[in-house]
């Protein structure tokens, strides 16, 4: 066994992203989805990069995120007993879910939202420093998602905007994938959605991931440049 100082510039980081089904990957069987992506671009051996966990589950909101956001990585190995050195934070389209029908009750009430996740980003700022990746458009004509829940863009714009403001009053940066992907245009998201129309797809997923390792906040947390493509 070789023993080696610690130190900032050698000593991985240990990172958790936690949020709802956009953190867990679902829909890319190829990739994982741009966590998981992260996770192994940071395992190669040539390019020995930070301790990723993904603590995503499908499904979640706000004040799910927040209920099991210290329990979560308490327990996980080398975090036990310990706070990470970074927390990525992903959640809220499912909140903004309309439940039954079109213009039926949010699944979570704005106003309600809005106090939950001021309350979401305090608490975890109070552990380590946070960042925040924002909601991928959905693509309406799909809708309902499981024959009940609709979702629609300007109720997305309505929670995205929330939340980046909030951030936005806590320094906490905010990558604000709605506002690109909606840029870009419906023929360049489209492509880049499942067929359920909610959730993005493996293009999609690599996509996240380029914005993410594109995004200034987390280039201080790069250990090694990586390969990564632009759009025009």
């Amino acid at each position: 066994m070789q023993l080696s100082t610690r130190s900032t510039t050698t000593q991985p980081l240990k990172i958790v992203a936690l949020g709802d089904s956009l953190v867990y990957g679902f829909g890319d069987p190829d990739g994982g989805g741009w966590v998981e992506r992260l996770r192994r671009r940071w395992m190669s051996p040539d390019n020995v990069g930070h301790v990723l966990y993904n603590l995503g589950v499908r499904g979640d909101r706000v004040q799910q995120v927040a209920q099991r956001l210290e329990i979560e990585f308490r327990h996980r190995g080398e975090l036990r007993n310990q706070v990470p050195d970074l927390i990525i934070l992903s959640v809220g389209i499912n909140d903004s879910a309309r439940l039954g029908r079109p213009n039926g009750r949010n699944y979570t009430e704005f106003a309600v939202f809005e106090a939950q996740i001021a309350s979401l980003l305090e608490m975890a700022q109070q552990l380590c420093p946070v960042l925040f990746v924002g909601m991928t458009p959905i693509d309406e004509a799909k809708m309902p998602f499981l024959d009940c829940l609709y979702y629609n863009h300007a109720d997305q714009y309505h929670y995205k905007e929330a939340t980046r403001l909030a951030c936005l009053k806590r320094r906490i940066p905010y990558l604000d994938i709605f506002q690109k992907w909606m840029e870009r245009g419906e023929t360049w998201w489209s492509k880049r959605l499942s067929n359920d129309g909610l959730h993005p797809n493996t293009l999609g997923y690599q996509a996240l991931l380029d914005d993410v390792i594109n995004w200034e906040a987390i280039a201080t947390y790069q250990s090694n440049p990586i390969p990564i493509k632009h759009y025009h």
